[in-house]
């Protein structure tokens, strides 16, 4: 079998740099944070980029950082997290058609209060009602991934087993926590 790679899905602060860190380690795969591509890649940060260039400007650097990633050589599998708005785009969830993806799911409201407190500055964020607003017309995207996981009030570790057990991932069995 060939290098293997899964990405991960899902609204602002709905955890996927956390989970996507955590199911790398536990699988002894590498770790993509796209956005963290896209800023190197771009030489400012996302919220420079959206200042700068505006969501469109954005979007055409997400989507190219995107083709470089998936065009690569990697010598190892790979967990990849995608930015909230990438896998809402057509091209981009086109591109990613031959590899799992993972929905992490969590109500509006509780995305809302993580985005308040976990200091990232997030040029969509907006209002309440913006926030709210801009979740609901993603969801029906998000939704087409492969696997959907509900992350509400579950450790990292126990969302990891589910998509390990949902895309049948090997692990060793101290990496999935289950003794030998």
């Amino acid at each position: 079998m060939g290098v293997r790679a899964v990405f991960l899905v899902g609204f602002m602060a709905c955890g996927k740099s956390r989970v996507g860190r955590e199911l790398a380690r536990r699988l002894n795969w590498d770790f993509v944070d796209l956005d963290t591509r896209i800023e190197s890649r771009e030489r400012q940060t996302i919220p420079e980029i959206f200042r700068d260039r505006g969501e469109s400007g954005f979007r055409l650097a997400e989507t190219s950082a995107l083709c470089d990633l998936l065009t690569e050589s990697p010598s190892h599998n790979r967990v990849i997290a995608l930015g909230g708005g990438a896998f809402v785009q057509e091209s981009n969830r086109g591109l990613l058609g031959r590899w799992p993806s993972v929905f992490l799911e969590a109500p509006a409201s509780e995305l809302w209060q993580r985005s308040l407190t976990d200091g990232i500055e997030r040029p969509l964020r907006g209002d309440a009602e913006q926030f709210a607003r801009l979740y609901a017309e993603r969801l029906p995207f998000y939704r087409q991934a492969t696997v959907v996981v509900e992350t509400t009030g579950k450790p990292v570790s126990s969302i990891c087993v589910e998509i390990e057990a949902a895309l049948q991932l090997g692990g060793t069995p101290e990496t999935r926590g289950v003794p030998e």
